[in-house]
């Protein structure tokens, strides 16, 4: 096939969620309700970090960025998603789709680096106590946080060029709400081996390499309460570890969903969910998480809630 007729694609249609025409509107004000949720309640997970200087120390440092990171990965996809089931314009430009596969793939790799830099923070504060502030210095934070964005602004800048040099063929529709990388390659008339060559080594610096920090992490963590029995110590561990450790299931585990469970006939239907579930569910309760069950949050959030108070 000659490039001409290849490259004849400049725009995708979205097809969006499997819903019928008259849930629409449902679905429309729950998920901009969802939305709008995620990005108020994240934004005041960073804006207590900010003004409470009891706040400034590294696992409130790294809390703030995977604050940052969910708002700008539901941003990414779900105001598009409004305003297709809104208009029912279901297309997306080329440079659009591109551009938005690109910061998906950033911050949802954001998202991965940082919940394994969190869990090597909760490590150091369990089995090394004494020497935490030596160990977690403002030098090493910085390093680990400024790792995090780099490491996952290559790993998008690869798909994404990558993805690029292939070309589209007549069939322009995406059974999905967004530009997924997957769906993308399926469409594609050029030889994608490559590309997936990419996702499956990319792949293991992407996720296999924080998921093993994670889980190397609770193991020695495990391994340190266990010298010592004590209802008390293990009380304080779930208390210090359980917000994170919940995240890191409910994260992992959609995309795990995805990706390592058996295709069935319901296969795409249940991508859309698995990927609902970890660009807007989980970015939405990151904050009820840490604010509920952290004592230091509910504190800053009270503090601030008088001074609100008293300024009106």
């Amino acid at each position: 096939m000659r490039r001409e007729n290849q490259s004849s694609v400049s725009e995708f249609i979205l097809l969006g969620l499997p819903i019928q025409p008259e849930q629409q509107s449902i679905f429309f004000t729950l998920f901009l309700v969802m939305y709008l949720t995620t990005v108020l309640g994240n934004l005041l997970i960073i804006l207590l970090i900010r003004l409470d200087s009891r706040l400034h120390t590294p696992m409130y440092f790294f809390l703030c960025h995977l604050a940052f990171s969910d708002i700008s990965l539901s941003s990414v996809t779900i105001p598009k998603m409004l305003s297709n089931m809104h208009t029912q314009d279901l297309s997306i430009p080329y440079e659009g789709c591109i551009s938005q596969l690109y910061f998906f793939s950033f911050f949802a790799a954001v998202d991965s680096f940082l919940l394994a830099v969190m869990a090597y923070d909760r490590y150091v504060a369990i089995c090394y106590p004494l020497h935490y502030m030596v160990i977690m210095r403002e030098e090493l934070c910085d390093l680990l946080v400024a790792g995090s964005w780099f490491l996952s602004s290559m790993s998008a800048l690869l798909h994404t060029l990558f993805l690029s040099r292939l070309f589209f063929c007549a069939d322009n529709t995406i059974p999905h709400f967004f530009c997924d990388l997957n769906e993308l390659l399926k469409l594609s008339c050029s030889d994608t081996s490559l590309n997936v060559l990419l996702i499956l080594t990319e792949g293991g610096v992407v996720t296999v390499l924080p998921l093993g920090t994670i889980f190397g992490s609770y193991i020695r963590i495990g391994f340190t309460v266990l010298k010592v029995p004590s209802t008390k110590k293990i009380f304080k561990v779930l208390s210090t570890c359980g917000s994170h450790l919940f995240l890191v299931f409910l994260y992992y585990g959609t995309l795990a969903v995805i990706y390592f469970f058996p295709s069935s006939n319901n296969s795409q239907v249940k991508d859309i969910i698995a990927s609902i579930m970890y660009t807007e569910v989980t970015p939405m309760l990151n904050p009820f998480i840490y604010s509920l069950r952290n004592r230091d949050m509910k504190l800053a959030l009270g503090i601030l809630w008088r001074r609100v108070i008293l300024t009106k």
